[in-house]
């Protein structure tokens, strides 16, 4: 999960692109990066941290021009190095530089074929890296000194053709503008718009519209799946469907918690879907527990908020705020690092004793992931004075690795893969446990005006829309992170031993 933003303007961008990364910051809280350019030249600033860290006003002042791309990063296979914040930068053709929300999944195979077909070297371990260099080649071989729209809709067209997996992009063409495409499934989300001026129109393309609604644009649209957009220095704007059998089968984990409840994703409230995941779950609780004692639904801040609102509501019980949040923590759910995650908790969230004391009290969350958040929350409900502690998901159990762009590779990782409903009521320390159905959530999705027949929702039922997953390619993935989990703990050993001696 990653955030991205491209503006062509009329003035200089800098400002607009910081703005827009700081409404996306929930996003990615790992790395961030901005690169305009001017009069043919392109200024860079990336580093690891926080925008807010990551970009002083000499920085700011550097970042001169009326056209620039910008992104918000987390490591999607455990801890980054500056070396990979976004965005990357390719001289050949033309000077390309490149953000990516996603990943892709033969990314070793285009890795290869880079090297020996398009003698190209890629410097990262980061696919988006590889799609760059990929978009890269496929744009020098038009061999046009001055690329037009077709040159960058035929490039793209080549890049679904040749890389598999989510993705969301936008790529800014030194001198000439900005493209944004999605992979032809529409597995990660992006939009585009625009704003009127005394100088004229500015586009923006951005992963969520709060971006486009907090700068003043006017959503346009949502990218089609496979679609690209392609805006030009001037500010021409160009869109063409790109891909040969595109297919909208949007990530539905972005409804649960990815996405800020004030956007709009292809076409659907993400806080109208929450509310009605909220009803779902209240109606599953009467069927299934018709006699249920709740005195208070608290909602676990802040995703879970609307959902639990919604939930009380219909169950005719009251709804409270027990937990106050700092929110000078991150999220811990895109935290790099298990230690790192347990320590944040408490940091984090404090229990309102008066909520709690004496009282059998519910709990939502967007979602149980590791666990490791939850049972500490509980822990701190029955220290808070809970009779009863219950627990309540808006999605269904995640038994499934992610691979299209969300940190959840590893299926021993994920506290429900292999394990009922009771056993992980059992673990998390929860008196009993409702899960949302799948069936529910996708209807709460996508069963409002606007229908979207389907979601990839491989995290709940294993089944990856792009087809090209297989146990082998799971376990590479999980046996890559280990391998990385183990290169950290030896280079963490070997400081406290120089440190030692």
């Amino acid at each position: 999960m990653c955030g991205i933003v491209g503006i062509v303007g009329k003035s200089n961008v800098n400002q607009a692109l910081y703005d827009a990364l700081t409404v996306l910051q929930h996003r990615g809280q790992d790395a961030a990066g901005i690169v305009t350019s001017h009069d043919g030249r392109l200024f860079l600033r990336k580093d690891n941290g926080l925008v807010r860290d990551v970009f002083q006003q000499r920085h700011m002042q550097r970042l001169v021009g009326h056209m620039g791309i910008g992104h918000v990063r987390y490591p999607t296979a455990g801890s980054s190095t500056s070396a990979e914040a976004q965005p990357f930068y390719v001289n050949s053709p033309y000077g390309i530089t490149l953000a990516h929300n996603g990943n892709l999944t033969n990314v070793e195979q285009l890795a290869k074929e880079i090297y020996e077909s398009d003698l190209r070297h890629v410097n990262t371990n980061s696919d988006s890296e590889v799609l760059l260099n990929v978009f890269a080649h496929e744009l020098a071989v038009r061999g046009k000194l001055q690329p037009t729209e077709e040159d960058v809709f035929a490039a793209v067209s080549h890049v679904h053709s040749r890389c598999v997996g989510g993705y969301a992009v936008v790529a800014m063409v030194t001198g000439y503008g900005i493209v944004g495409f999605r992979d032809p499934n529409g597995i990660r989300p992006v939009v585009f718009g625009q704003r009127h001026t005394d100088e004229g129109v500015e586009y923006m393309i951005a992963s969520e519209s709060v971006a486009l609604d907090v700068l003043g644009f006017t959503l346009i649209r949502d990218l089609a799946p496979g679609e690209a957009v392609y805006i030009t220095e001037e500010g021409q704007l160009y869109t063409k469907q790109c891909a040969k059998s595109p297919k909208l089968q949007p990530c539905i984990f972005e409804h649960v918690y990815l996405a800020r409840p004030d956007s709009i994703m292809d076409g659907v409230s993400v806080y109208k879907a929450r509310l009605r995941m909220g009803e779902k779950l209240a109606e599953k609780i009467q069927r299934e527990r018709p006699e249920h004692d709740i005195d208070v639904v608290i909602p676990i801040p802040d995703t879970s908020r609307t959902a639990a609102l919604e939930l009380a509501n219909h169950l005719g019980v009251k709804f409270r705020e027990g937990f106050v949040k700092n929110r000078y923590i991150g999220r811990t759910f895109i935290m790099p690092g298990q230690a790192a995650r347990k320590k944040s908790v408490r940091q984090k969230l404090n229990a309102i004793e008066l909520e709690f004391r004496g009282k059998n009290v519910m709990l939502v969350d967007d979602s149980i992931v590791r666990g490791t958040t939850c049972k500490q929350i509980i822990q701190m409900a029955r220290e808070a004075g809970a009779k009863n502690v219950y627990f309540c998901s808006a999605a269904p159990a995640v038994r499934y690795p992610n691979v299209y762009g969300i940190d959840m590779p590893s299926a021993h990782e994920l506290i429900a893969h292999n394990r009922t409903t009771d056993q992980v009521a059992e673990l998390i320390g929860a008196d009993w446990l409702i899960y949302q159905d799948l069936p529910d959530l996708i209807e709460s999705v996508g069963g409002g005006k606007i229908k979207i027949e389907h979601f990839d929702c491989a995290v709940f039922n294993g089944e990856y829309v792009t087809g090209d997953i297989d146990a082998a390619y799971l376990e590479r993935i999980e046996q890559a992170r280990n391998d990385l989990a183990k290169v950290k703990t030896q280079a963490v050993s070997a400081i406290i031993d120089l440190y030692n001696n």
